[in-house]
């Protein structure tokens, strides 16, 4: 019998290696090999981070960043949102966009949140309630735009 995912926020510092590994390991499968992008993920904030893991049958299969405000823009954010390609027909994404916001609301009491969202994704986001606040740009050749809730 299957269970349902589970998650959990942490800080940097209370990742195991072993969640940190696993962590790198999915972004580094869809940021950079399924997406066919060379980009430097470890990018230094991580450690500024709170991290939302998702695990599916004892695998990390979804995770993402949320920041304080002030971290990465003005107001809170939520970045580098992500699920293993094997787990996409389950809609955790959707799942783990709800977690996230509740956990940005939770831990830094606010309901502002900006991302800067693939522009494939605009639909995904919209029915979060984000709303498109630029043109589109590139970052790493992919194009993106700056989204915002609340």
């Amino acid at each position: 019998m299957q269970e349902g995912i589970k998650w959990k926020i942490k800080r940097f510092n209370e990742l195991s290696l072993q969640e940190l590994y696993y962590i790198l390991k999915l972004r580094s499968h869809v940021f950079v090999v399924e997406q066919n992008c060379v980009y430097q993920d470890v990018d230094g904030k991580d450690e500024k981070a709170m991290h939302l893991i998702g695990e599916f049958n004892a695998e990390i299969v979804a995770y993402s960043r949320l920041f304080k405000p002030g971290d990465y823009f003005e107001t809170a954010s939520i970045g580098r949102v992500v699920v293993h390609p094997d787990a996409r027909d389950k809609k955790f994404g959707h799942e783990m966009m709800q977690k996230a916001i509740a956990g940005i609301e939770y831990h830094y009491n606010t309901k502002q949140i900006t991302i800067s969202a693939q522009l494939y994704l605009k639909k995904f986001y919209e029915s979060h309630d984000f709303v498109q606040t630029s043109e589109m740009y590139l970052e790493d050749d992919i194009p993106h735009i700056e989204m915002k809730r609340g």
